[in-house]
């Protein structure tokens, strides 16, 4: 059962006004002594009406003082950025000094960056008729959209007709590299009905690819 006392401080101080103004103007009727049962709730409600206001006023300050703020570290952060700028480009300040100031550290020596070692995962989403939706995830973030670090897009490619494709190599039908998630296959009437076998490989920026996912299935609606 809900409270009859409301939660919310604005609510709660529009009810205890009504509650104790009825209750003082009406106390015999309700069985309660107003010498000795009012007097309490007066207090009480004196003691709120003093604190609230003012916790009002200080929440009110608060936010001002967090404005104020946010607007200095905003400039102070826009200063600091321009005078960063001209230390990134200045020949006079080596790595170590902007190591020890805190700031970015180019890296002259990248580490190189290998093929693929994930799979995409698939859902196929038969949505329209004569089409279907590809999703695809990565096996190690399966509820991100985020590519593996590296990886350039998704090689999506398909065999229509059964039986699943066998060998990846020679089975399957490049529809194409997607860099993000999801990929439309469109089809024509002469595919409709047919089952459609999906798998697909990741692939980085330098070509290199990754191992194939697993065969998703469905049937291209007619």
């Amino acid at each position: 059962m809900a409270d009859y006392i409301p939660g919310g401080d604005a609510e709660f101080n529009a009810w205890q006004q009504n509650f104790l103004s009825y209750a003082t103007a009406n106390a015999a009727a309700l069985g309660l002594d107003p010498l000795v049962d009012i007097p309490p709730l007066t207090t009480g409600q004196t003691a709120w009406e003093s604190d609230y206001p003012a916790h009002v006023t200080a929440q009110s300050t608060a936010q001002s003082a967090r404005v104020t703020k946010d607007a200095a570290r905003a400039g102070y952060v826009s200063l600091i950025r321009a005078s960063v700028g001209r230390l990134q480009a200045s020949a006079d300040v080596d790595d170590a000094e902007r190591a020890a100031l805190g700031i970015t550290v180019p890296d002259t020596d990248p580490t190189p960056t290998g093929p693929p070692t994930s799979r995409p995962v698939i859902e196929v989403r038969c949505d329209q008729r004569l089409q279907q939706t590809i999703v695809f995830r990565d096996e190690l973030t399966p509820t991100r959209k985020a590519k593996p670090a590296g990886v350039l897009g998704a090689e999506v490619w398909v065999k229509v007709g059964d039986p699943p494709p066998v060998d990846p190599d020679t089975d399957l039908r490049f529809l194409g590299l997607d860099t993000s998630t999801p990929y439309l296959a469109i089809y024509s009437g002469s595919d409709s009905s047919q089952m459609a076998h999906y798998m697909l490989r990741w692939v980085n920026s330098k070509g290199d690819k990754g191992p194939w996912s697993e065969t998703a299935s469905a049937t291209i609606g007619a």
